[in-house]
């Protein structure tokens, strides 16, 4: 047994009371000595968690590539009659597109614009360019474009949520 060292332990008064009913006066330094050897056991050390923190990581990386690669082979595509919007992305610009419009439902022309900080031109063609592949591919566009009035905007692009992924919404 190596070198010991005195601690100072504050327990509450029915812990003290208890411990002093059950555990005899000579042994109770054993007694705490044990049970704190026994829940250091239990306790993992810090170096171990960092290496399972690592192990889970580097799971986590290798698994958004294995689905990322999936996704682009389409057999994500389908499932339940629900469908990825990020398939129908052919950049970042297109990716940016489609994570606005999830996240605020829709959105005019000039608002993304603005917010991609890009030709409003530009925006536009990529949202049609979107609804043309989602089109051809799913059969149901993934971004419908609204003239009138909706939600408080006019003349506005909006998601199909009927559509999305749970995964995605």
């Amino acid at each position: 047994m190596s070198d010991s060292r005195v601690i100072t332990v504050k327990v509450t008064d029915d812990i003290y009371e208890e411990m002093i009913l059950r555990i005899p006066e000579g042994d109770r330094s054993n007694f705490i000595r044990e049970a704190i050897s026994e829940k250091l056991q239990k306790t993992p050390r810090p170096d171990k968690l960092l290496a399972f923190e690592e192990r889970i990581n580097k799971l986590e990386r290798e698994l958004e590539l294995v689905r990322k690669y999936l996704t682009d082979l389409e057999l994500l595509t389908f499932e339940h009659n629900k469908v990825n919007p990020h398939n129908f992305c052919m950049d970042e610009t297109d990716h940016k597109i489609v994570d606005y419009l999830m996240h605020y439902k829709g959105a005019t022309t000039p608002e993304l614009a603005e917010y991609l900080k890009s030709n409003r031109w530009l925006i536009l063609n990529r949202l049609q360019k979107i609804q043309q592949i989602s089109q051809k591919k799913y059969g149901k566009p993934i971004i419908d474009y609204c003239g009138g009035e909706r939600s408080g905007k006019k003349k506005a692009w909006w998601i199909n949520q009927d559509i999305l992924k749970e995964d995605y919404e």
